[in-house]
């Protein structure tokens, strides 16, 4: 309904209107899909939100035929999951459709197809609001049929699976809770969390930032009592750690402990939180912002993110990376069977985020034919399986664990083996085709 109206307010007006159009939607979008970010910086909100709706303004600027509006919007969610300092491509259009009839289309394109179908579904509304039969009728088409091919479309096969269980430390919720707070209860709740396991089990995935240490894990008490736990388990153990480097810095990292109490393999955060675990161009911004949440920066870690492990070669996004669909596309890539994400979503003290992170983890899970683990401190965790449904999902706060039978598979969906990249030169060569006046090409071919 939304898409719809919002073609119905471009199509056929001027770019001033076209602009003025997609400013306001986008103030609605993202205003309350932003509201989180007041509790970390009010004029921060402010201009992420602005900065956001002027991205959609542009991409309505070059709305001047209807082909020209699902383009404009898969553009504008390719621009948002690029740009600024790496994209933040939160509260999008994509997320939207996770529950609807459309999103095993995400196995043919991932989220980008999702944003061109919404696109299109618009102009057929609009169409058939306005008894404009033809085009609605082939934008209906259109939608409905690549809905049916993606709810058919290959997801890869089994190959096994594994008993895992997905532990949730609990405990306070909010910005000031998390700066304030000792990082030692953290991971004593985490421990003591444990006990709720029922072995056997295959792996056990703890959350990312519950082990937080001042040297490299494996020298620190810390990691013994990790170590014991694989042991103790007889499991695989995954952990999500954070180590304080020389200089000031700092690594975010998921470790791997074999059932012998081995450390095994790690993964390195690749994708950083901008303003969150790393602040760009510090000297420029500090002169006039407060930085003192972020007062060091996180060392990006290489390459895809898989651990290999007894359990199988895992693939791990950590937190902020799920919402990027070509981190887990890497991963499945080089043989990652599942996806693990070790979150920390404790500094919001609403759910927007937590079930964000939950809703994007379905979206990846079509879009790779991948069952996805997601763990928590203070939740939301959840077990998802290949087709994007939840099985499991744990409450906010508290402390409890997941334990399920989680399918690995094998195989590559098209979404995977192609990407975005030929959605979004479609989405260009569409757009630009669009705005060719037919008068020019007229003027063109004469002169020639």
């Amino acid at each position: 309904m939304g898409a719809g109206l919002l073609y119905a307010s471009v199509d056929g007006r001027g770019v001033r209107a076209r602009l003025l159009a997609g400013f306001v939607a986008g103030l609605g979008l993202y205003l309350p899909g932003l509201w989180w970010m007041r509790d970390f910086s009010l004029p921060g909100y402010a201009v992420a939100t602005l900065l956001q709706a002027l991205i959609l303004a542009a991409g309505m600027a070059g709305v001047r035929r209807a082909v020209a509006y699902p383009a404009a919007l898969v553009l504008v969610e390719a621009v948002r999951g690029a740009w600024p300092f790496g994209g933040m491509p939160i509260s999008g259009l994509d997320l939207g459709q996770v529950d609807g009839p459309l999103a095993g289309a995400a196995r043919i394109g991932g989220r980008l197809l999702l944003v061109a179908l919404v696109g299109v579904g618009g102009v057929a509304l609009a169409g058939l609001v306005r008894r404009r039969w033809r085009g609605a009728a082939v934008g209906a088409t259109l939608v409905v049929g690549l809905a049916v091919l993606g709810a058919v479309a290959p997801d890869g096969t089994a190959d096994g699976s594994l008993t895992v269980a997905v532990v949730q430390g609990g405990g306070p919720r909010g910005l000031r809770a998390v700066l304030r707070g000792d990082p030692g209860p953290v991971f004593d709740r985490q421990v003591e969390a444990m006990g709720q396991v029922d072995p056997p089990v295959d792996l056990v995935l703890w959350p990312e930032d519950v082990v937080d240490v001042e040297r490299a894990v494996a020298e620190t008490p810390e990691g013994a009592t990790l170590a014991e736990l694989a042991r103790a388990y007889r499991t695989t153990l995954v952990a999500g750690v954070v180590e304080d480097v020389e200089g000031g810095a700092f690594r975010n990292a998921a470790v791997a402990w074999a059932p012998d109490g081995a450390m095994v393999d790690r993964y390195d955060k690749v994708h950083r939180v901008p303003f969150g675990e790393y602040v760009p161009a510090r000297g420029f911004f500090d002169a006039f912002a407060d930085l003192s949440a972020v007062p060091r920066d996180a060392i990006p870690g290489r390459g895809a993110g898989t651990l290999d492990t007894p359990a199988g070669r895992l693939g791990v996004v950590i937190s902020y990376e799920v919402f990027f669909p070509e981190r887990v596309r890497d991963a499945v890539r080089v043989g990652g069977r599942v996806v693990l994400v070790p979150t920390n979503a404790s500094s919001y003290r609403d759910e927007q985020i937590p079930a964000q992170e939950v809703a994007v983890a379905r979206l990846r899970a079509l879009e790779s034919g991948r069952w996805v683990v997601q763990a928590a401190p203070t939740g939301y965790s959840a077990v998802i399986d290949h087709r994007g449904r939840v099985l499991s999902l744990s409450g906010l706060g508290g402390g409890e664990v997941l334990q399920a039978r989680v399918g690995l598979r094998r195989g590559q969906t098209v979404a995977v083996r192609l990407g975005g990249a030929p959605w979004t030169v479609l989405s260009v060569l569409v757009l630009v085709g669009a705005n060719i006046k037919p008068e020019w090409l007229r003027n063109r071919f004469v002169d020639e």
